[in-house]
């Protein structure tokens, strides 16, 4: 874990994203309409949920919502993110919560330590129990502060996760395409924190601006062109690739592992 990546561990920045920076997402409604829609489409049935880099558990517990038999698993290295999870799920036991890096490999055996989940701890019957299993696996602003080797290599941890006909649906921060739009974007951003703020605080779209473009997590985010992570999904073996709904640098993108 790299320094810049520590600091979602911190308490300070956790809620001022979970209080302030998650509710001016743009268009944040439709991009879980579109992955539930998605679900929809492509499972019949769903028994097993994965929610990667889970922070507060908003996508999880929304599937859960649309299949409340489903069990869902919730992972995040952050504590206090987990918390907030926590706090959001309330005693729901279909809901397993669990401390836990996914940008080192073979985090994966890590997931075992779910009760339900834990059919055999042998090595040799890992992949039966754990492998093959989601039938539903979602991330929200989350793979994007891996490099883009561990990116990759996250995809194809999360595609043998997947049963046959599974479907991965990641809601994530990508890179522009050249500068301009970039700036673009930014203003986006600062005029819906901006309107937000205006109910607490007294600051003008500037202050807002010089906020936004210092803030503390920006060292964190490694964004990848989206298209090339669409193309990377595609190499994996995944099927039904897209960018499902995409504003600026905000894209709903994802696939279908074959049955």
């Amino acid at each position: 874990m790299s320094s810049n990546e520590k600091v979602w561990q911190g308490e300070v920045l956790t809620q001022t994203f979970l209080k302030g920076v998650r509710g001016a997402i743009p268009l944040a409604n439709e991009q879980i309409d579109i992955m539930l829609r998605l679900i929809r489409a492509s499972q019949p049935e769903v028994n097993w949920v994965l929610d990667l880099g889970c922070g507060d558990g908003i996508l999880g517990t929304a599937v859960l919502h649309q299949h409340p038999h489903a069990q869902a698993v919730f992972i995040d290295f952050s504590p206090p993110m987990l918390t907030a999870a926590k706090q959001r799920l309330g005693n729901n036991p279909n809901a397993h919560t669990l401390l836990l890096d996914y940008g080192k490999r073979g985090w994966e055996e890590q997931l075992l330590k779910i009760k339900d989940l834990r059919l055999n701890r042998t090595a040799a019957n890992l992949q039966s129990s754990i492998f093959n299993l989601f039938d539903v696996i979602v991330s929200g602003y989350s793979i994007h502060h891996q490099p883009d080797a561990r990116k990759k290599e996250v995809y194809t941890e999360l595609y043998n996760l997947l049963k046959p006909g599974g479907i991965f649906i990641n809601i994530e921060h990508v890179a522009s395409a050249d500068p301009w739009l970039e700036r673009r974007f930014r203003e986006l951003f600062v005029d819906k924190l901006y309107a937000q703020q205006q109910n607490v605080a007294n600051k003008s779209w500037e202050a807002v601006d010089r906020e936004f473009y210092s803030r503390p997590d920006k060292a964190a985010n490694i964004l990848a062109p989206v298209t090339d992570q669409c193309r990377w999904l595609r190499t994996i073996g995944y099927e039904k690739v897209d960018i499902y709904l995409k504003i600026f640098e905000l894209a709903v993108f994802g696939g279908i592992k074959p049955k």
